[in-house]
This record gives structure tokens, C-alpha cells and sequence, in this order.
């Protein structure tokens, strides 16, 4: 696999594991609520989770003897849930977002930078070398940066419907993945 298909795969999974399409709704009615999102404040935050976790989380999992592997297994079980929420419309894990700044909670953690992400970034250095990771974190960052940027203009334009089918596809993307690095790890 080469450096393009490499950063591709990568951009892809976080894309949708990090589901910002699907999290509109979420984003929409807390601007609809009167909570001020910064844009560039919430995904430098998210940015840096990410980045921390890629560059400690196996230093992380090594203080409980934990390999890659094992960790990519569990990580493929967690992408699954999340790929059959999207598709059924059930909630598996439950976020709740309660008070404080937009910006941080729960913008850029858990929306962006959460449990299922961070899982997805440690997994992935199983596969891929930590420079296309890199590179598909960015990517993601700056998706995420020009959705949170117009996320009026994408929910008038979008819709409930819209939003629903590319969660629905998403879901779809992301249950394969799983089932893949299952494959790959047993």
C-alpha cells in the first residue's frame, strides 16, 4: 500500500468513526440552545487529544500489558457499535452533554475526540505507520473545522433526511472495517 491509499484509509475510517456529518443534529440544536462553538478553539482541542494518543497510547497500553493487537481487536468490537448505532438508530454508548463551554464538552470531547476515536487511532498503528496516521488526523481536523465553521449553512442544506442516509452509508463502512481488522488480528 502506498503513502496516498495509506493517508486515504486513514482519513476514511476517522471520518467516519469521528462522524461529524452525523453529529450536526447534536452541534445545530446546542447553537439553537445559545452555545457559543469556536470553530478553531474545538478542533485545535480535539487535534491535540488525538495527537497525544497516538504518540503515547502504546506507551499507555504497555503500563498494562497490553499488546497493539489486543487493543486493535477491542477497538474493531467498539467500531462495530458504533457503525450499528449509525445504522439502527440505537445507542450503545451514551454521551451526555451537560452544561460549559461548546467549544470543549462536547465538542471536542466526546463528539470529535472521543472514546470510539481514540480507540480507532490506537488500532490503526497496528496497520499503518504513525506519518499517514498523522496525515489522516489532519485531514479529519480539517474537515472538522470547515463542518463546525458552516454548520448552519450544512443543516439547511443537508436536512434530517440527508443526514440520516450518510449515517446510514457510514455505518455501513464502518462495520466492514471492524469486521476487517477482526480478520486481520485472529
Amino acid at each position: 500500500m502506498n503513502m496516498l491509499q495509506a493517508v486515504f484509509s486513514v482519513s476514511l475510517i476517522l471520518f467516519s468513526v469521528i462522524d461529524i456529518l452525523g453529529s450536526l443534529p447534536v452541534i445545530i440544536d446546542l447553537k439553537r440552545q445559545g452555545t457559543h462553538i469556536a470553530a478553531g478553539r474545538a478542533t485545535l482541542i480535539a487535534g491535540l487529544l488525538m495527537f497525544a494518543f497516538l504518540f503515547a497510547g502504546v506507551s499507555i497500553l504497555g503500563l498494562f500489558g497490553i499488546e497493539v493487537a489486543s487493543f486493535a481487536l477491542a477497538g474493531s468490537l467498539i467500531i462495530f457499535f458504533i457503525g450499528l448505532e449509525m445504522i439502527l438508530g440505537i445507542r450503545f454508548f451514551r454521551e451526555e452533554a451537560q452544561g460549559g463551554s461548546g467549544d470543549i464538552v462536547p465538542i471536542a470531547f466526546p463528539l470529535v475526540a472521543g472514546a470510539g476515536t481514540l480507540t480507532t487511532i490506537i488500532s490503526l498503528k497496528a496497520k499503518f505507520d504513525t506519518v499517514s496516521i498523522s496525515l489522516g488526523i489532519l485531514v479529519n481536523l480539517l474537515i472538522v473545522f470547515v463542518v463546525l465553521r458552516s454548520s448552519g449553512w450544512i443543516g439547511k442544506k443537508l436536512g434530517d433526511s440527508g443526514a440520516a442516509a450518510l449515517r446510514k452509508v457510514f455505518g455501513i463502512i464502518l462495520i466492514a472495517i471492524a469486521f476487517q481488522m477482526f480478520k486481520t488480528y485472529i
